[in-house]
């Protein structure tokens, strides 16, 4: 099995034997402002740490807390009064303690452990992009109707997204935000559906809305471009398609260059979301720096406190936030797994944690749609997370093309997508399972203009195709079994409801 994508864990890193130069060239405008912003931030507060406060939701930030923060050392950055979420910065290692004594506050804790801004930095891997080779052999193989690349997108046709098309491509009254590394709207594939008023970047936890700065830089992922386009990729003859080709398809930057998800940006993500219309919103990452977060330590449940705020208050604005389950072959049941990899921005030590009261975020928040990865053979993914009563739905996420070969003329068991700069490659992971399940809740949307989030997640889960367990799972055919799989054909632990149907959300 491919390694796993370090720092958003939601995507597989799939190694390059080519030069991508132009696919990683820096974009027009990409950040500068909110890089500058970081640069005298990182000046003025060299030895800080980022905190979130949460007081009572709706009634602004009262004196005596303001006094606090201040007395405490700390500096208010910016703050959710609708959620009640403060963000502050401070070089006082006791700040989330003082702060917790407070009257008035309900949770305070830490947001990472590397000072501001983040020292730790991981490769996150490139993606295979396509060579001219592979895409004049591709536009051969498409029929009328077609975009050039769609012949290697064999995970269309596993979710029905080709027969839906046929019906409709999607409302452009209908936007998805993708919550992520940033999203190339200069791509072809991504600009003509680009919602660019839904944009912004979270990056300091405090919205920034230059022109661009929703963009990657060249040091930056692709994640969030290949995520943007599977979700909307236009239906333009360039390229390939994406599940919901006539919907608009925003970018909500919340990563940082070194590819840390911390909670500030997270939460200005879901709130900017939640005030800008958007209909759904894409997550494939887990928020920084613990892949669980253990409610019994209360630096960890400040954070899910307020991520539990921000995307509830999404919801309740009208947006289904979808999420992907993770890439571990965790499964998220289990009465204990060990978690290696937290904190992912200090020193991170084996501990053992119980996935019920210890949450992978926004993952497993209440509300939100939890995603698991299928391959090209329709089971799931050898990497992907799993867990009865957790998983809600499946969806392609790619696999390696050793354990699933999908049917001729596709060629890569990985999903193929847009990349920066205006190329296109394959990723795998949840991350790519996700972007899916969004298109099709998109085009439940477009369908049912009027239907609120929960409609929405009804109609999604109901339209899913049951899928029942693989078992025995030996997905690498060594006589192992690699995972189990609980429950019935129509609700289980590793396809949830089902395998998403994008033909039945446009027809039922």
């Amino acid at each position: 099995m491919t390694a796993p994508y370090k720092r958003s864990r939601r995507a597989i890193a799939i190694p390059l034997g080519m030069a991508t130069a132009t696919a990683l060239a820096f974009l027009p405008n990409a950040t500068a402002s909110a890089q500058e912003a970081a640069q005298q931030v990182a000046a003025a507060d060299a030895t800080s740490l980022s905190y979130v406060v949460n007081v009572r939701p709706g009634h602004g930030i009262s004196a005596s807390v303001k006094k606090a923060v201040a007395e405490a050392g700390g500096t208010i950055v910016t703050s959710y009064d609708q959620i009640g979420v403060i963000v502050v910065h401070s070089s006082n290692a006791d700040f989330a303690k003082t702060m917790r004594g407070v009257h008035g506050v309900e949770s305070a804790g830490n947001t990472r452990n590397a000072p501001l801004p983040a020292q730790s930095t991981t490769d996150v891997g490139t993606p295979k992009a396509l060579t001219a080779q592979q895409e004049k052999a591709a536009s051969a193989e498409a029929v009328d109707g077609q975009d050039p690349l769609e012949p290697l997108q064999w995970d269309l046709p596993a979710i029905k997204a080709d027969k839906a098309h046929e019906k409709t491509l999607g409302s452009s009254k209908v936007t998805v935000a993708v919550i992520d590394t940033g999203v190339d709207d200069t791509h072809p594939d991504i600009a003509p559906n680009f919602d660019r008023d839904a944009s912004v970047n979270c990056v300091s936890g405090k919205p920034d809305t230059a022109d661009g700065a929703w963009r990657p830089t060249a040091a930056e992922s692709p994640h969030g471009t290949h995520v943007a386009g599977e979700i909307a990729g236009a239906k333009n003859g360039v390229g390939i398609t994406g599940v919901a080709p006539g919907v608009k398809v925003a970018g909500i930057k919340v990563a940082t260059t070194a590819g840390y998800f911390y909670t500030e940006a997270v939460v200005c993500g879901f709130v900017w979301a939640a005030e800008h219309g958007v209909d759904v919103t894409n997550n494939s990452y887990y928020t920084d720096p613990w892949y669980f977060n253990c409610k019994d330590d209360p630096d960890q449940k400040a954070l899910v406190d307020a991520i539990t705020r921000a995307s509830r208050y999404a919801e309740k604005k009208g947006a289904v936030n979808v999420a992907a389950a993770g890439n571990e072959s965790y499964d998220l049941a289990a009465d204990s797994i060990t978690d290696p990899v937290s904190p992912n921005d200090g020193t991170p030590s084996d501990r053992v944690i119980d996935p019920s009261k210890c949450y992978d975020i926004p993952t497993q928040l209440p509300g939100v749609v939890t995603v698991a990865a299928t391959g090209a053979k329709g089971i799931k993914s050898s990497f992907s997370n799993y867990g009865l009563g957790v998983i809600d739905i499946a969806a392609p996420g790619g696999d390696s093309t050793r354990y699933q070969t999908p049917a001729p003329p596709a060629t890569s068991g990985l999903i193929l997508g847009p990349l920066p700069g205006g190329t296109w490659g394959y990723m795998a992971g949840t991350s790519m399972a996700t972007p899916h399940v969004a298109g099709v809740a998109a085009l439940i949307k477009s369908t049912h203009p009027h239907a609120p989030a929960a409609l929405v997640k009804a109609l999604l889960y109901a339209e899913a195709d049951a899928t029942p367990c693989t078992d025995p799972y030996d997905i690498d055919s060594d006589g192992k079994v690699d995972a189990v799989c609980e429950g019935p054909k129509n609700y289980n632990g590793f396809y949830g409801w089902g395998t998403a149907d994008a033909l039945d959300a446009v027809t039922k």
